[in-house]
């Protein structure tokens, strides 16, 4: 995990969250001592009934070409 020293969370904060909004996860420290964490939120999960309409949209799987192609990538032992 990076580090951002306090004096750099006041004068630069913008980019210092713009970082945690890209996904990364920051400890705070003042005089060089860790006192505080900045991390993302996970996001919200999706509802049932999104779900099942996006399942319901996806294209139907060729079976045999599946296997056509794992058999290829991996070999026919699996």
């Amino acid at each position: 995990m990076s580090t951002v020293s306090l004096r750099d969370l006041r004068n630069q904060g913008g980019k210092v969250l713009e970082r945690v909004l890209a996904g990364e996860s920051l400890t705070v420290t003042r005089a060089g001592i860790p006192v505080a964490e900045l991390r993302p939120l996970r996001r919200p999960g999706l509802d049932r009934e999104t779900l099942i309409e996006r399942w319901r949209r996806l294209p139907p799987v060729d079976l045999v070409a599946f296997r056509r192609d794992v058999d290829a990538v991996v070999g026919t032992s699996v």
